[in-house]
């Protein structure tokens, strides 16, 4: 069947289609991205402002037409931290909801966590052994870990690349007080959830996933072969803390000009090179592997087992 799983994020509406069945990869078939940046159109009251519901509005409409005009069988269509949070993220819903026919699955932090865990499970196979998992969206952070495909713990911290950058990163390019300033807190969000992962063993296999952490890893770290014609991404801590002083100097409609970094994340690439810092810092984690599978391709694979 064909797919479409529509991700309405924090920092983009992003569709993607791919022809899949039970017990084959899904393989690619289209996409379609648009950035919105929602964090920028919160308001005092933590609602989301008329002109950011507008964007997602177009945004979500623009995805169907594509996805309609690809011969999708089925739409996948979620919602994480940006609408999860805001004070008016129901009456949004209900807005998605009549002006394009797209009903939105509201994703639990800890869901996303989960369904993330599946899809790096899948990718790496159960040689990984246990996992301890990484990914850094717009409004938030997941860390999980596990030796198995539902993970043994999975959380979620409001330590988003966006959500970061919206609150201690306001200067362009931040200055070095507001750099410290977030790595700080950083550290003190992440201090709580150590104590539930540090009852676990020990993992085997640490994993990075999302675009933040690809692009991170194509500025500061470097490929090895793998397994078959790809290529492994890895990423160190060392070289990651080397460039976030060089990267914060620079504005950011410059950094698109440095390798990894897109225009859909330069303006908050800063801040989530820091959160990723800290919690590989705090869990004493010196390299990761970059998963190309995250979170869209964790739900199409819980649908497919489904059905299967």
């Amino acid at each position: 069947m064909r797919l479409g799983v529509l991700d309405v994020g924090s920092n983009t509406v992003h569709l993607l289609v791919v022809d899949a069945h039970p017990g084959a990869r899904p393989i690619p078939a289209a996409s379609h991205r648009s950035v919105l940046r929602v964090m920028r159109y919160l308001e005092p009251d933590g609602s989301i402002g008329a002109d950011g519901v507008e964007a997602i509005l177009t945004a979500v409409g623009d995805a169907v037409r594509v996805a309609r005009e690809s011969g999708i069988d089925e739409l996948l269509a979620f919602a994480t931290s940006a609408i999860r949070e805001a004070a008016n993220g129901e009456a949004v819903l209900a807005r998605v909801t009549a002006e394009t026919g797209v009903e939105l699955q509201v994703l639990s932090g800890a869901d996303e966590a989960r369904i993330t865990f599946l899809a790096v499970r899948r990718w790496y196979g159960w040689s990984a052994e246990r996992i301890l998992l990484f990914d850094i969206g717009g409004g938030s952070l997941e860390i999980a870990n596990g030796i198995d495909e539902i993970p043994d713990v999975a959380r979620s911290l409001p330590l988003g690349a966006g959500r970061s950058t919206i609150a201690f990163l306001p200067d362009d390019p931040p200055t070095p007080e507001q750099v410290q300033r977030l790595r700080d807190h950083a550290a003190s969000v992440l201090r709580p959830a150590l104590e539930e992962f540090a009852r676990l063993p020990k993992p085997s296999h640490v994993v990075g996933s999302s675009k933040t952490i690809r692009s991170l890893a194509r500025l500061a770290g470097w490929t090895e072969e793998g397994v078959g014609p790809d290529e492994r991404s890895i990423l160190r801590r060392k070289g990651l803390d080397d460039w976030i002083p060089r990267l914060a100097r620079i504005p950011a409609d410059a950094r698109p000009a440095l390798p990894g970094i897109t225009a859909d994340r330069t303006f908050q690439i800063v801040a989530g090179a820091v959160v990723l810092s800290e919690a590989m810092r705090a869990f004493g984690v010196n390299e990761l592997e970059v998963s190309p599978w995250a979170l869209r391709e964790g739900l199409i694979l819980r649908r497919l087992d489904r059905m299967a």
